[in-house]
């Protein structure tokens, strides 16, 4: 029987964002991953990795989720585009504290309002109104996205005609929403990750509830006004426009040498890259746990100290941790 060496897992600050696979079979080699397709066999760095996202033409083998959950790399079985989220793994925690802080103040009227208070002021800038209950503030908040995607569409030149998007139909929808979807399922799998180190529950949402990812909806709307939205439209406009909106685009001669299938311009292909830039421009990695833990503080309630038996987390923060 096979043995290995037991790996060292990279803190999540100092990992790549996500990384989609569309088609071929992924296995374990060595220490790391490798995609085997019909252009061969691609490397996978997985140690460095936060997400793996897996769409409807792959394969991933025992050997090489074993070595994910080793890693602390969250896997993600999607739909085409990545808009529909099948299954995830779940590295799971050596320590309850945080999980017991998340569900004391979501089981707290007053406590969760303080948050979802604290959530208003980090997306807009400014303090939320007083005396209003959460649904009143999802539903401005509601108001606040759509002009917001309304001013972000006139600036790039989009015929934008509402969030508008069937996740079983994802070829049905036009390409601002498919843009849209693109860029906000990358977000949502770096979020997911970020919240699994960090040892909370994606379901225990704030803002958002009755939804097994609803927390991670919480955090990525606190994100993605400043990453993925900007991206998807500005993509969307450059397609509008007849324009390759690849940031990566090939030069004039590879363009002459690319086939049809290579100069087929792919909305979510192309987001994906851009989403890519503005995590790394933006630390988003860097900025995610720090707001969470701002965010629950806001509750006005401190977490519980760590149980004596309680061990390290399951993906290190930072190098501390590690």
């Amino acid at each position: 029987m096979t043995s290995y060496i037991p790996l060292r897992r990279t803190p999540i600050r100092e990992r790549a964002s996500v990384l989609f696979l569309e088609h071929g079979n992924i296995d374990r080699d060595d220490g790391g991953l490798v995609l085997i397709d019909a252009d061969g066999r691609t490397p996978i760095p997985v140690a460095g990795l936060t997400c793996l996202m897996l769409e409807p033409g792959t394969r991933i083998s025992h050997a090489a989720v074993k070595l994910c959950a080793e890693l602390g790399c969250l896997i993600v079985w999607t739909g085409e585009g990545g808009v529909r989220i099948y299954s995830a793994t779940e590295p799971g925690g050596a320590s309850a504290r945080h999980l017991l802080h998340q569900a004391r103040i979501a089981l707290d009227d007053t406590l969760r309002l303080n948050v979802v208070r604290a959530m208003y002021a980090f997306r807009f800038g400014e303090e939320a109104p007083q005396r209003r209950s959460i649904e009143q503030l999802r539903g401005m908040e509601g108001v606040r996205v759509r002009e917001a995607y309304k001013r972000l569409a006139a600036e790039h030149g989009v015929d934008w005609q509402g969030r508008n998007y069937d996740s079983k139909q994802w070829r049905a929808a036009d390409v601002p929403n498919k843009c849209l979807s693109a860029a906000t399922a990358c977000l949502y799998g770096l979020a997911e990750a970020a919240i699994l180190a960090a040892g909370y529950a994606p379901s225990i949402g704030f803002l958002h509830s009755g939804n097994p990812r609803a927390f991670v909806f919480d955090v990525a709307d606190l994100f993605k006004f400043e990453t993925v939205v900007p991206a998807a439209f500005k993509i969307a406009g450059a397609i509008a426009r007849g324009e390759d909106p690849r940031p990566d685009r090939p030069s004039a001669y590879q363009r002459g040498r690319e086939s049809a299938a290579q100069k087929e311009v792919r909305p979510d292909v192309a987001v994906r890259h851009a989403c890519r830039d503005a995590f790394r421009r933006e630390r988003t990695l860097d900025l995610i746990v720090p707001a969470i833990h701002d965010m629950l503080a806001a509750s006005g309630v401190e977490a519980p100290a760590d149980a004596p038996e309680a061990g390290p987390p399951a993906i290190p923060v930072t190098e501390e941790a590690a």
